[in-house]
């Protein structure tokens, strides 16, 4: 059961500050990578991200102890790097295997792992984490929401500009340090930066269940 804000997004400041440097230093000597770059591997970010540790304790606050980091993404906007992203929900985790299992697919490969969509009631207990390692005012593409959007399920591609129209639009502005936290199926966009600048991201996802059938979570 998640406890946090109904509208399916919560701001919080993140505890330890010095965290944010452990971050950057494992994210400097990664390449860039327009559409974000997926991190597995790298034991020193999956302390950072555990259920006692500053970050995945905002996680383990809202879904209990068993929350645990599945998915991780760097997103690194710069004005040469200054993308945007439509409305969409995120519907899709990383296994460490494929098994055919019942309401599991279809199944992708991105970066070189191995994704799957999952049954939308699994993604409805997940949260999303985004830690901000840049202040991100209204001018520098912030993370835009629907809020309540998660509640509806699954919704069709061809549905999500009537949903956003209906809950309207949140828009997430961070300082350094701040983590946004939000429902996994919530629907959300990020445009173009008006004026360019750093606008580093690490996202997380967290899951506090065991995947069915031999299914594994990849983790990070």
């Amino acid at each position: 059961m998640l406890t946090f804000a109904r509208d399916g997004a919560e701001r919080f400041p993140l505890a330890a500050m010095d965290v944010l440097e452990d971050i950057e230093a494992i994210a400097s000597g990664l390449a860039p990578d327009r559409a974000g770059i997926r991190l597995h591997g790298f034991a020193e970010l999956a302390a950072l991200l555990a259920p006692g540790a500053a970050i995945g304790g905002v996680a383990a606050g809202v879904m209990g102890r068993a929350a645990r980091p599945v998915r991780a993404i760097l997103f690194d906007k710069t004005a040469t790097a200054n993308w945007s992203l439509g409305w969409h929900q995120d519907r899709t985790i990383v296994v460490a295997e494929r098994r055919d299992v019942d309401g599991y697919g279809p199944w992708t490969i991105k970066a070189g792992l191995l994704h799957v969509a999952p049954p939308i009631h699994l993604l409805a207990r997940m949260v999303t984490l985004r830690v901000h390692l840049d202040a991100v005012a209204d001018d520098n593409a912030p993370l835009l929401i629907a809020p309540g959007s998660h509640r509806a399920g699954r919704v069709a591609e061809e549905d999500i500009d009537s949903m956003v129209g209906a809950c309207g639009i949140a828009t997430c502005l961070a300082e350094r340090g701040d983590i946004w936290l939000y429902a996994t199926p919530i629907l959300h966009a990020s445009e173009a930066a008006v004026r360019p600048r750093r606008r580093r991201v690490l996202q997380v996802d967290y899951a506090a269940e065991d995947l069915p059938d031999g299914l594994e979570w990849l983790g990070v």
